[in-house]
């Protein structure tokens, strides 16, 4: 057996702590080891000395028994640094878990290390001063994709097997995308995020980045259900992890229409190409119905942009404006626009764009049970830089990076992206599942229909082995 880290998913190495195959304390240490000599700077904070203690006692029959567990910075973990991935906080402690990582806590999983994200979870390359620049483990000089970067380079690259996400305008889906794991965006409030829950603009949801999909499920059935610190989360679920696949036949004949610019983005030609290929072999294998519908999202990006100002500005407090210069410059920029524009006007044009999406997608589901697109507009990017706005051989709005995402989060509906092959520059594409609101497990299951039968590789060829 390897010294490295456990190179399946989660599910799986709870079953090998439970055959005695392997034990905790021996996965912490791989672990540990690993996160050390990466190149990856996928992980901003490690408590190694907390891990050891509960690996030690670990409970292996909880459903993530003995596991190590990295969390993103964007969500606290009791005494770890509560940055936002800002530099002005550098000093800020956590003083309680979220709900989140309480429940995983006592699910088994042993919080380890916290990974990277970018600033405030403000855009999809995750690069900041605090931290500078995470990296793809399936070519280091691209991005693995933001807010969620370090969770997903780390569990693509073999690092942990198990990563915390979120997501409010792509921020699981399109690390995902972009480092070749399954990357779900539940349904508004199927998780909570308490305590001391910050609705902002009512688009972020957490979750997780994983290496299968009955990871994933399993996830969902510790997290999800509702928490009294947040009053929009929903009612619990069971069965996520118990029932995934036992509804295969339930596929057939769900009207599905493949749209791989979601009739918004601007993507490359080779996205279109695989997309539309990955997406009939998935129609025959479940038995989905294609049909033709015209899909129009309005931009949302301006105005999730604006909206989501707000929250950073709130998150400095005091700090601001003589922290300005220490903020990165998309961050800065929108405090400062935000400043100069809202006002009753803006805040009337965000209502009103909200309300266009929502109806959008509403007509759009009234149409079709399931949507396709893909999940980025090519491929990952570079690590450092600007993001761009040219995707392989086509031009594209500056705001077009988040416009094949942003629409499920405004909306508040599931959406799913899975890998579907590695395009000519050899990096992972992903593929986009949208589903109306709750049907997270219709979702799961079509993504199950699509592992068993087109298996992706779970880590990327750079893993430790």
């Amino acid at each position: 057996m390897s010294d490295g880290p456990w190179l399946g998913d989660a599910v799986s190495l709870v079953d090998a702590f439970r055959a005695g195959q392997r034990h905790p304390s021996e996965e912490l240490e791989a672990t540990l080891a690993a996160v050390e000599a990466s190149q990856l700077n996928a992980v901003c904070h490690i408590d190694a000395d907390a891990a050891r203690r509960a690996a030690a006692q670990a409970d292996v029959e909880a459903p993530f028994g003995g596991v190590p567990l990295a969390v993103k910075e964007l969500r606290s973990v009791a005494g770890w640094p509560l940055t936002q991935a800002s530099l002005p906080l550098a000093d800020r402690r956590a003083e309680k878990d979220s709900t989140v990582v309480a429940r995983l806590r006592a699910a088994g999983a042993i919080p380890t290390v916290q990974t990277t994200s970018s600033e405030f979870g403000g855009v999809n390359q995750t690069t900041t001063p605090i931290h500078g620049a995470t990296r793809n483990p399936w070519n280091t000089e691209r991005t693995p994709g933001g807010s969620s970067g370090g969770s997903a380079a780390g569990v693509s690259g073999g690092l942990f097997a198990l990563a915390t996400g979120s997501d409010g305008c792509g921020s699981i889906r399109v690390p995902a995308g972009f480092t070749g794991l399954v990357g779900l965006k539940p349904t508004y409030g199927r998780v909570p995020k308490g305590p001391d829950a910050h609705l902002g603009n009512i688009t972020s949801v957490w979750l997780c980045v994983s290496r299968s999909v009955r990871d994933t499920a399993r996830f969902l059935d510790v997290v999800n259900g509702f928490d009294s610190r947040d009053p929009l989360s929903l009612p619990r679920v069971d069965g996520w992890e118990r029932d995934l696949g036992t509804a295969q036949e339930d596929l057939r004949g769900l009207r599905v229409a493949v749209v791989p610019d979601l009739g918004t983005a601007t993507i490359s030609s080779e996205t279109e190409v695989m997309v539309a290929a990955a997406a009939d072999e998935l129609i025959a294998v479940t038995g989905m119905k294609p049909v033709d519908v015209e899909v129009a999202m309005p931009s949302m990006t301006a105005a999730w942009a604006l909206t989501g100002a707000v929250g950073n500005r709130q998150a400095l407090g005091d700090l601001w404006p003589e922290c300005a210069p220490e903020l990165t410059g998309l961050m800065r920029l929108g405090i400062e626009l935000a400043y100069e524009h809202i006002g009753v006007d803006s805040l009337v044009m965000v209502e009103e764009s909200r309300t266009a999406c929502n109806e959008a997608m509403a007509d759009m589901f009234d149409s079709v049970d399931v949507v396709i697109a893909a999940t980025n507009p090519h491929t990952a990017f570079g690590a450092e830089g600007h993001i761009p706005s040219v995707f392989g051989d086509r031009e594209a709005d500056p705001g077009n990076n988040g416009a094949l995402t942003i629409p499920a989060n405004i909306y508040g509906s599931p959406a799913i992206s899975v890998p579907i092959g590695l395009a000519s520059d050899g990096l992972p594409m992903g593929m986009q599942i949208l589903a109306p609101h709750h049907r997270e497990s219709q979702l799961l299951d079509i993504a199950l229909a699509w592992e068993r039968h087109a298996p992706w590789p779970i880590t990327a060829p750079s893993a430790p082995c």
